[in-house]
Parts: structure tokens; sequence; C-alpha cells
């Protein structure tokens, strides 16, 4: 096997090293290398897949998979899993790869920190991720943004999720920005029933955030004591219910003589926004 240069700047950053002397840059038979089995990313896309492979088949493989040596002769995936597997579909015998000797834990750190820092992870692999880092290694989420790169460390929210909602952000069947939402319902069926409907009807993200305002709205309905809409004025009741068309959310209007005050009401930070930017618009 020829050796060659030490990687750049980028992998040395992902490995925590200075450089990478230390660390061997070699081609390695592809029926030696073995996948981790604690890998975070558990679902890799069959086009993206077959696109790297073309581009390997004409390019070779750009950017090297990191291993760790085993027994034997054979070595484990670090980080690359995705480059390995369209190389093989790409029909190579060899894979260049960086080899670095750590111990199994150390691995798991680095692959999950390599996955988090790309952009290809589903919603529910990036959570698990992000968990995994906080548990099994004690950090904090301000070392996981640090050492990411990037603070999405709430992510963590959507595991708080039911199993089949998060099984439909794996899928791609839901955005963050739907889940997100959903986390503001706090009863289970609510959540379920407005994902069904979101899926179904193709809700935008905006659309999402108003069904989930309409559950929470018709909630808080229940608990208000009936009279105080039973006594309002037709005229009054009327004006509530455009409003309510016009704004997407619930509109209360307390009226004495010739004052009184309109309410507006908002059930997230996000509609809160809507609406502000909204009546920013509006012309008066």
């Amino acid at each position: 096997m020829a050796e060659r240069k030490a990687l750049g700047r980028g992998l040395s950053a992902l490995l925590g090293t200075p450089d990478l002397e230390a660390d061997k840059l070699i081609e390695i038979d592809i029926e030696r290398i073995l996948p981790n089995a604690h890998q975070p990313r558990k679902s890799f896309d069959e086009e993206s897949l077959n696109e790297l492979a073309n581009s390997i088949r004409a390019h070779g493989v750009v950017q090297p998979i990191v291993v760790r040596p085993l027994p034997d002769g054979f070595f484990q995936l670090i980080a690359g899993e995705r480059r390995w597997r369209a190389a093989q579909r790409a029909r190579l015998s060899r894979i260049p790869a960086v080899v670095r000797d750590t111990d199994e834990h150390a691995a798991l750190e680095i692959a999950l920190i390599e996955n988090l820092q790309r952009e290809d992870l589903n919603p529910i692999e990036e959570a698990l991720a992000y968990e995994r880092l906080i548990v099994e290694f004690s950090m904090t989420q301000e070392e996981v943004a640090h050492r990411v790169g990037k603070n999405r460390a709430n992510m963590l929210r959507l595991l708080k999720l039911p199993p089949e909602v998060q099984q439909w952000l794996r899928e791609d069947r839901l955005t963050t920005g739907h889940a997100k939402a959903l986390l503001s319902l706090s009863d289970l069926t609510q959540i379920l029933d407005s994902a069904r409907k979101i899926i179904q009807g193709n809700y935008s993200v905006r659309q999402a955030e108003m069904l989930v305002s309409r559950y929470s709205r018709n909630a808080s309905d229940k608990n208000e004591p009936a009279s105080r809409s039973e006594n309002l004025d037709p005229n009054v009741k009327v004006a509530i219910h455009a409003l309510e068309q016009v704004l997407g959310t619930k509109v209360s209007i307390q009226q004495e003589g010739g004052r009184g005050k309109i309410e507006i009401h908002f059930f997230s930070l996000e509609e809160m926004n809507r609406l502000y930017e909204g009546l920013l618009k509006a012309k008066f």
C-alpha cells in the first residue's frame, strides 16, 4: 500500500489534532473495511448513493474516509460510510483512508461530530446524535454546539414527539418546521391528528402553525365561561368571526358603552411573529 501525504486543515479540525503527521493516509482494500454498528446515520438515500458512485467512477474518491485499525488486518469505519458504500457501487477495489489509532469510544465521538457537521442527516438522526453526545459523553448543549459548529441542540425536543411522527420525520414526510409547530401541542392525540392532516394536505409550515393554533384556541375556548360568549352583541360576534378569518387566530372583543378593546391571541412565538409582520403590512 502506497503512503500519501497527510490531509489538510478540514479533517485535522474534525479529528481535533493540529496536524495529521501522526495519522497515515493510505489506500485500503474495501473488503477489509467493516462498518461501524454505532454509526449515527441509519438511512442512506439510494438515488444519492448512485449519484455519488457515478462521480467516484469519473473522479475517484476526493475526500478520504477515516478508519481505525482492528485485529487481523481489518479496519472499522469512523467517518465516511456514504463514500465507502458509493465506492463499493463504483466497483473500486481500494479506497483512500486516514488510519487513526483510537479506541471505540473516541471513534464514536468523532463519528457523531462528523455526521452532525454535515447537512444530510434527517431531523431524528440529528436529534439522536445530539442526545448521545450529551448522555454518553457528558457534554452540555453549549459544548455540543461548540464542537459541532452550530447551535441546534434544541433539536432534542423532537424526541418528545410520538414514535409515528418521528418516523414521518425520518421519511421526510414532515419537516423540522412542521415538527416544531406540533411541539406546541401537549395532547398526543392532537399531535398525531395534526401530523396526519399536515401530510395529507401537504401543508406549509405556516399552515401547520395555523392548524396547531386552532387546536390550542379550541382548548382555550372550552375553559372559558359560557356566559362570556352568550352575552356578546350579535354584531360583535360577527366582527370577531371576520377578524379571526383574516388573522387566522383567536380574537376577543370587550365592549362597554362606546369604548372597549380588541385582543389578538397567539399560541407560539412563530405565530406572534407572523401576526406582527402581518399587522405591520396592513393599511389602516
